[in-house]
């Protein structure tokens, strides 16, 4: 057992009285918080496919929170994923710290059940993590969403913003306005070119704000050249008159 399996165990053992959360909602929010949880698509799968042998909708260690399916059941569940790609997944989850194994002596998952039928001893996997990192989870999840919306904003201002450059130096160009417009052609150029290879949040940001820079720096430089056109014709203007 590793010190992070360790942590889980420990954690899921603390889990608060009383608290419960219903699964298909917790399982969203893993969904939005995999980047930060470490875990894969296959991974959350085979998690997906777990949490249907859990018999209520909402989780709670009230009701027992050990799930017991033979590798059979999981795999139709999971899509008619192999044992062996099973096993990676799940270890997968394990390492993640979202599920616990809780093994028999035979390494058999299966239950024990009282008379009245009910389940008195389980072994297979526990979801007690999922429920002991509820609002951890969830917090991680909120920020992805905050992180995606602001990603999106940002790649849509960039993209306004690109296409502000482009259309003022095609204008520049077309009008033969001074200025070192081989050199900013670059900069813009170098700035696109910096979004090929799937950048993070922060590298979208920075392009923004260079290519933002840009677009600043052509404006003012048109409107100085407009500004000292309109001078030099007012001053022809007023030599005409006292001629």
């Amino acid at each position: 057992m590793t010190l992070g399996m360790l942590a889980s165990q420990q954690l899921a053992e603390e889990i608060e009285p009383g608290i419960t959360r219903n699964k298909w909602t917790l399982f969203r929010a893993i969904c939005d918080a995999r980047p930060a949880l470490g875990v894969t698509d296959r991974a959350l799968t085979v998690l997906d496919a777990l949490l249907t042998f859990y018999p209520d909708n909402e989780l709670s260690q009230e009701r027992g929170l050990i799930v017991f399916p033979s590798n059979a059941q999981l795999s139709i569940r999971a899509r008619g994923m192999t044992a062996a790609t099973l096993r990676r997944h799940l270890a997968v989850l394990v390492d993640a710290g979202l599920i616990l194994r809780k093994d028999s002596a035979n390494a058999k998952r299966y239950a024990r059940r009282d008379r009245a039928g009910d389940v008195a001893e389980a072994f297979g996997f526990s979801v007690a993590p999922l429920l002991a990192r509820a609002t951890e989870i969830e917090a991680l999840a909120a920020q992805a969403v905050a992180d995606r919306e602001l990603m999106r904003i940002t790649r849509e201002r960039l993209t306004i913003c690109r296409r502000d450059v482009a259309k003022l130096i095609a204008a520049a160009l077309e009008e033969g306005a001074d200025g070192d417009w081989e050199k900013i052609t670059c900069m813009f150029r170098e700035i696109v070119a910096g979004l090929r290879v799937r950048p993070g949040l922060s590298t979208w940001r920075f392009a923004l704000d260079e290519m933002s820079f840009v677009r600043e720096e052509i404006v003012n430089q048109l409107e100085t050249q407009t500004k000292t056109q309109k001078m030099h014709a007012n001053e022809s203007q007023i030599e005409r008159h006292i001629q």
